[in-house]
């Protein structure tokens, strides 16, 4: 189906209060008393939750930038995104993310970054599959709320985390899926054996280190502690314009992934990834061909 403007589906995108992040300070304890574990916005793949803690790595070990068959590389790196890129309404915003890198400083230096190549689009109150349906504001989803740019980093099954970023709109925000991993390969192959469950003993694949939402969030070493920062403005984790953005055919617009219970918004098509890219996290063919047409 082709992508329509996030007006068709949203009546209520106006701006949003700007309430300030607060870099690098958690919910207070008390969350998980106020409300049961969050169901996710969606749920194709699982991965062990970090300890909320930063990780405890060696000396800096990251590679050069990996070169790209999808996006061109140039040397060096790129300026980082700032307020005005996150100001607009959800649909647009997932869709610019795509072809942008999202970078994490560890507390050894090492820096980290991916491509992001599959994101889903959370419109706010009127949206069935969003944790801020029906306008709910709690403590845990108060980022949703916040200023565009404000992280909601929230758990799923009291294991895994799933990363966004509130946009304009209240209660509205954008679900990071894939990244192609660039950056520091070794590290996040680290924090994902280290951290994920079952099959640890199984070197992983450059493909599998960020195919999903918590799949990201254990490869960039993303917990809790991240919930409300400003990706504008914190110093361990921000977003670089990405060399180019992908043009228009290569972005397929597909239902999102593990909404079923959302009624007719889990059909809307809200997902938007890369076509051909092997980093997206699930595949959808008949929205390919729908997109293509």
């Amino acid at each position: 189906m082709p992508a329509r403007s996030g007006a068709q589906f949203s009546r209520r995108m106006g701006q949003k209060k700007q309430q300030p992040a607060r870099a690098g300070q958690p919910h207070s304890s008390s969350d998980a008393a106020q409300a049961p574990a969050e169901q996710p916005h969606s749920s194709s793949e699982a991965a062990q939750a970090p300890c909320p803690r930063e990780p405890c790595l060696g000396p800096p070990t990251t590679p050069g930038p990996c070169r790209s068959i999808y996006f061109s590389s140039p040397k060096g790196h790129l300026t980082r995104l700032g307020l005005e890129f996150f100001d607009q309404p959800a649909v647009p915003l997932a869709r610019a993310f795509l072809g942008q890198v999202l970078v994490r400083r560890l507390p050894n230096g090492t820096e980290l970054r991916g491509r992001i190549v599959e994101t889903e689009a959370y419109l706010g109150p009127e949206d069935e599959a969003a944790h801020s349906r029906g306008g709910r504001q709690t403590p845990r989803n108060r980022g949703m709320f916040m200023k565009p740019g404000t992280l909601y980093v929230y758990i799923i099954y009291g294991m895994y985390f799933c990363m966004n970023i509130s946009s304009q709109g209240d209660g509205a925000c954008v679900l990071l899926r894939a990244l192609e991993p660039l950056e520091g390969l070794e590290t996040m192959r680290q924090l994902r054996s280290t951290l994920r469950k079952g099959t640890a003993s199984r070197v992983l694949k450059d493909r599998e280190l960020c195919s999903g939402p918590s799949k990201l969030c254990q490869a960039l070493a993303i917990n809790k502690s991240f919930d409300q920062r400003d990706l504008a403005q914190d110093e361990a984790v921000w977003l670089e314009r990405g060399p180019l953005e992908p043009s228009e055919p290569a972005v397929v617009a597909a239902a999102r992934v593990g909404v079923g219970h959302a009624g007719e918004w889990a059909r809307k098509p809200l997902r938007f990834y890369v076509r051909g890219s092997p980093w997206v996290s699930v595949v959808d063919r008949v929205a390919e061909q729908d997109t293509q047409a």
